[in-house]
């Protein structure tokens, strides 16, 4: 009899679960004809990021009250994550589980890309708007893709425990102060810090990959989850320097706004939110 472990086994439920929503948005899609050609996809440059985080910012000051009334759920679920490593001997995975933000934020990030697209339309209602995604034709095939990045980010944690395991570990850490000390000062430690970027650099292209501009397309466009994703691929071969770019703002601004408590996320999640759309914006005709 085999066992499995505990990622494996949540791998799988998302993916049972995922069927079940896909067969339901699938039905509805089928329904409303969504046979609607792929997009095409333009080439941007630096300039269009920076103008797209600016637009994002300026979302957020029209929506600052309501959006950071939305996103205090960010810090308060970092400082949740912090507690279960500190009191589970989970320590090993508080810098995977932290990091995750980067690659579930797109889908939890779906309520300010409604905002957003609200906004340009005209409409300035408030953070009630977040929650009209799901009236959208295509909320079966948003919730399948946030399905998907969620089972990336268990992958993710796996692979970062058995990092652990190789190099510190599989004890867990006797201390706070040992496991920095170990980290730190000592070749298996950074040997550790190396594997675990190298590795955890390649979740985060796959998962920006399939996801940088799939969801603000399934909202703003009646289409095939499949189209979405790869013409989110297509985005990201089209234009490498300007979405490596992008990337690397996006996880630097993930990393300050966790530092204080996590607290910066209340600015630095919406904000990105907002300018992910407006990024859609120029990508995608």
């Amino acid at each position: 009899m085999h066992i499995r472990n505990p990622v494996e086994w949540s791998v799988d439920q998302l993916r049972l679960a995922g069927h079940a929503v896909e067969s339901v948005g699938r039905a509805g899609r089928e329904a409303r004809g969504l046979n609607a050609p792929a997009p095409a996809v333009r080439q941007i440059a630096a300039a269009d990021i920076r103008d797209a985080l600016r637009r994002g910012l300026d979302d957020f000051a029209a929506f600052r009250t309501d959006v950071a009334f939305l996103c205090v759920i960010y810090p308060l679920a970092g400082l949740v994550l912090a507690r279960l490593a500190f009191g589970y001997d989970l320590l090993p995975l508080l810098f995977p589980l932290a990091s995750g933000f980067a690659l579930i934020g797109p889908f939890a990030a779906v309520g300010l890309y409604e905002m957003s697209r609200r906004r340009e339309q005209g409409s300035e209602e408030g953070w009630a708007d977040a929650f009209r995604v799901v009236h959208s034709p295509s909320f079966g095939a948003i919730v399948t893709l946030g399905l998907v990045l969620m089972a990336i980010f268990l992958l993710w944690l796996g692979a970062a425990m058995a990092i652990y395991d190789l190099t510190l570990g599989p004890e867990p850490p006797a201390s706070i102060t040992a496991f920095a000390q170990d980290v730190l000062t000592t070749a298996r430690g950074w040997a550790m810090i190396v594997v675990g970027i190298g590795v955890g650099f390649l979740f985060a292209v796959l998962a920006m990959s399939i996801s940088v501009v799939s969801f603000p397309l399934l909202l703003d466009r009646e289409v095939a989850l499949g189209t979405a994703v790869m013409t989110s691929v297509r985005a990201v071969i089209a234009n490498p320097g300007p979405m490596a770019l992008w990337g690397f703002v996006v996880a630097g601004l993930l990393v300050l706004g966790s530092i204080p408590a996590f607290l910066g996320l209340i600015v630095v999640m919406p904000s990105l939110g907002h300018a992910t759309w407006h990024l859609y914006r120029k990508v995608v005709r």
